[in-house]
Formats: C-alpha cells, structure tokens, sequence
C-alpha cells in the first residue's frame, strides 16, 4: 500500500510539475497582453508603449526580468511620432473582497492623473465594481491632481478618497454612494503609487520623453 501510494504520489506530482511548465509562458503571455491594454485604455493616445524602472538617485532604466531595490515600474506610451503622450503606473489597496489591483494613466503636462482601468478584484458584483460604469466615480479622473511638492520630494496633496458628494478639491476622489469601501481602496492605490514613483519620475521625464 505504502509503495502503491508512493508511486501515485509521485505520478501525480509529475503531472502537476508538466502541467505548470507546459501552460507557465501561455500564462505569462496572456498576463502581458492583459497588461498592455491597460495601459493602453489609460494613456488612449499612445500608439506603442515602453516599460521602464524608476530608481533610486533619479535614474530611469529599462525594464528587465528583476527589479532593482527601490524600483518603481511604469510604462511609457507614445504617439507616431515616438513623442510622450502619458505614462501608466499600477497601483493595489485592499478592498472589500480583496485587494483591488488597477491600472492609472498620468499626464506630465497637467500633473494629473487620467483615466484608470482595473487590472483584477473580487469586489460584490453590482457594488463594488461600479468603479468600472459609474460615470461619476469615473469623472474623477479626468484631471485628478497629483502634482509634487516644490522640493519634489512627494505629492503637494495626498489623493485621497472623501464621502459622496464631499469633493471639494482637485485631488480628492468623490467616493461611489453604498460602495465606499472600493472606492477608498482605488484613492489609496493611485496615492501608495504616485507618492513612490512621481518623485522620481518628474524630475528626470525627459530622459524618456521620446521613444529611444
């Protein structure tokens, strides 16, 4: 019996092992594809796209297969013409669920965040992901403000999600009525995000500001 399960055991094991590698680069380009139009639905304008790291001491690198220490990954979109056009960066909170993952399009010219797409959640089905339809949640980041301090060191606001109908500044994310808790979760992954990667990015934006 001991052998007999052993064997099965080890049967199975090898199944689980070919299965894995066999479906790892499937999974892994579906994941890049999923990425890719993300970042595309958040910088609309941009025809091809570019991943980079923002480092430490200012530096802005390419992105390879690890992080360096301190790095914050973003993706560079351009136009036709190999110009900037915005840049995308993801961001996660816990939500109601889960943690709610999502994708946020900034706009060096403005300063602002534009536009957000969900990358993944597990929020309530007619609750919590009225963060994808609500066209008033949705407004929000039409110019969401996430301009730096004058040392740029951090956002001179923090964006921060506030009760329905209690915006009253251009860096304050208008929560969904009976789906606050998402709401909050968005606001603090766009905030987390942009306070770890804007100081860095700003400041050295033109060394990406066209396709090399």
């Amino acid at each position: 019996m001991i052998r007999t399960l052993g064997l099965v055991s080890g049967i199975c094991g090898l199944i689980i092992v070919g299965s894995y590698q066999g479906t790892y680069d499937a999974v892994a380009a579906n994941k890049r594809i999923a990425m890719e139009r993300a970042v595309f639905k958040v910088v609309p304008a941009a025809r091809s796209i570019e991943e980079y790291y923002a480092l430490e001491g200012g530096s802005i690198a390419k992105a390879g297969a690890s992080a360096p220490a301190g790095a914050v990954k973003f993706f560079a979109g351009y136009d036709e013409s190999g110009k900037l056009v915005g840049v995308a960066a993801e961001g996660g909170a816990k939500g109601y669920a889960d943690t709610v993952r999502i994708m946020f399009g900034y706009d060096p010219a403005c300063q602002c965040v534009k536009n957000i797409g969900v990358v993944s959640m597990r929020e309530t089905p007619g609750i919590g992901d009225k963060i994808l339809v609500d066209r008033d949640f949705l407004a929000n980041f039409k110019e969401l403000d996430a301009g730096l301090n004058a040392e740029m060191s951090a956002l001179a606001h923090e964006i921060k999600t506030v009760k329905h109908g209690s915006k009253t500044d251009a860096w304050q994310v208008d929560a969904i009525s009976g789906a606050t808790i998402t709401s909050r979760a968005v606001g603090k992954a766009i905030n987390d995000t942009a306070q770890a990667l804007l100081p860095k990015l700003v400041p050295n934006i033109d060394k990406i500001g066209s396709k090399s």
